[in-house]
């Protein structure tokens, strides 16, 4: 009981966190400190008030949805292929979301239809990356990420040809949707329930999960139902996956990063690391949004773009580690 100590602890203070940084994205903004509780007078808290509910609230759930959906994306994925360096950007995952989408959009479909373009290209490109990775034998991590890395590449090829395609009056909008940008964002209900829905699903098989982590035949002899499993986390990344596309646009590194972060904090027992990782990625992609909104404000940048400077150089560790491990 005294080993689960730390790690419930780890975990609080993540909760802690979140709602920080959350609070945080509410107060601060391009039109500086922003708090209904300091008003001066009835006008400036009904302005405050409603800068907050309708504008940044929303906004900050969006934010924080999309990078707990794409941190549980990660999860599930690095234990599915056992590579810790996998995750639904670099595998290729993030980019057939994106096509789905945006071949939605360009031909006019309502936000239905989009939705199911982006969870049809995600899980698309999860079967095609594992099913190219894995050939007739096993596969291996370099196979992996170099299949993941060439398919990224060709879907990131059909995506320039569906922007090249898009009219000009929605392209811009359409390329910072595409580099991770919130101001856009959609009512953020759906992803929120979406990630709740999804959580609950997922917890359970945490003990599945850890033994799975020593390899299927392993699992298999411990009395783990192997194919229904991974069949079911490859259902729930994709659909992770397609939800936080939907929501921020594609984001990369957030599923790599928040699964690493959360193992070194509370160690690799499912129970903790999950929902660990959801709090890491949603707290990540807030923080970006927050750094977005105010460095250069007025003006705001994208978030993913930011996340990927932080991505990027810890990303290329990781390899190099992993290259000399």
């Amino acid at each position: 009981m005294t080993s689960l100590r730390p790690s419930a602890l780890w975990l609080a203070l993540l909760c802690i966190a979140s709602l920080l940084v959350l609070l945080a994205n509410l107060a601060l903004g391009s039109n500086d400190w922003v708090w209904p509780l300091f008003a001066t007078d009835d006008a400036a808290w009904l302005m405050q008030k409603t800068i907050i509910m309708e504008l940044r609230l929303p906004r900050v759930l969006a934010a924080f949805a999309a990078g707990g959906l794409l941190a549980l994306a990660g999860t599930l994925i690095q234990v599915l292929t056992r590579n810790p360096l996998a995750d639904p950007y670099i595998l290729g995952i993030s980019g057939g979301a994106a096509v789905g989408a945006l071949l939605a959009i360009l031909l006019g479909l309502p936000l239905l239809m989009q939705h199911l373009g982006a969870a049809s290209g995600a899980f698309a490109a999860l079967l095609l990356v594992i099913a190219l990775a894995r050939g007739e034998g096993a596969w291996t991590r370099q196979r992996l990420l170099l299949t993941g890395v060439v398919l990224a590449s060709a879907l990131g090829a059909v995506i320039t040809l569906l922007l090249a395609l898009a009219p000009e009056t929605s392209l811009r909008g359409m390329l910072f949707w595409l580099m991770g940008d919130l101001s856009g964002a959609p009512a953020p209900w759906l992803a929120l329930i979406g990630l709740g829905v999804l959580t609950l699903l997922t917890l359970p098989w945490a003990r599945d999960l850890n033994i799975l982590t020593r390899g299927e035949a392993s699992a298999a002899s411990l009395g783990v139902a192997v194919r229904e499993l991974r069949w079911g986390a490859y259902v729930l990344a994709a659909m992770a996956t397609a939800l936080a596309v939907i929501t921020a646009g594609s984001i990369g590194f957030v599923g790599l990063l928040a699964p690493h972060l959360a193992r070194l904090l509370v160690g690799a027992d499912h129970r903790f690391a999950l929902p660990s990782a959801i709090l890491l990625g949603g707290s990540l992609v807030m923080l970006a949004d927050l750094l977005a909104r105010t460095l250069i404000a007025p003006q705001q940048l994208p978030a993913g773009a930011l996340i990927a400077l932080i991505g990027a150089p810890l990303f290329l560790a990781l390899l190099y580690r992993e290259g000399k491990a």
